[in-house]
């Protein structure tokens, strides 16, 4: 009997991930039409160590392209980083514009999106937006973390340390991989140029 349930409970698994994995393949959404394709796209992280070791406050700018979903950090017209990232996602995209870093924060703390977790810290509902959605009984919120935040508008949004799940998931920021916004963090100062293109 035991054996019958366990049979019945992977074929429902298998049936419902086979739905959502066909109702998901039509949809307008990149999370759901193409993320392999938008996977495939992003090439890998690449560094030159010589070049990122000479980079000065003075000599080292960003520029982003949001068509291609990459960063590129430049010391002196060279390439010393170039990086997937995520930038924001419809309805919240990122702005194209020249911009430069206004703050700096190694800790920063998202002071609108995060996740309710319950008593003992289990994750209930995530990516939830504290102005728009209320907690459920018995949970609390907490902020979403931002490491090696670097602010460029002053309505808050920043390059930052976060997941990169292939396509513009973000809320007007722009997500790299947290090593990236480690090296990032430690060359740039308030006033480096951020340059932001929308191809």
């Amino acid at each position: 009997m035991l054996r019958s349930l366990h049979a019945a409970i992977f074929a429902t698994t298998l049936l419902a991930c086979s739905i959502a994995w066909a109702v998901g393949k039509d949809a307008d959404e990149p999370e759901a039409k193409g993320v392999k394709d938008w996977i495939k796209k992003q090439e890998p992280l690449r560094v030159v160590p010589e070049t990122y070791l000479k980079s000065t406050p003075e000599n080292t700018r960003l520029v982003v392209n949001l068509a291609t979903q990459r960063i590129v950090m430049l010391v002196g017209g060279e390439m010393c980083i170039d990086s997937p990232i995520s930038s924001g996602k419809r309805g919240a995209a990122t702005q194209a514009g020249t911009f430069t870093v206004l703050e700096r924060i190694k800790k920063h703390e998202s002071s609108t999106y995060g996740s309710f977790v319950d008593k003992i810290g289990r994750t209930v509902r995530s990516g939830v937006s504290m102005k728009l959605d209320a907690a459920p009984a018995g949970t609390r919120y907490i902020a979403t973390t931002m490491p090696f935040f670097c602010r460029f508008t002053e309505t808050g949004f920043g390059i930052h340390g976060g997941v990169l799940p292939g396509y513009p998931a973000a809320h007007g920021s722009i997500r790299v991989p947290d090593d990236v916004a480690r090296y990032i963090y430690e060359k740039v100062r308030v006033g480096t140029p951020i340059e932001i293109r929308a191809e």
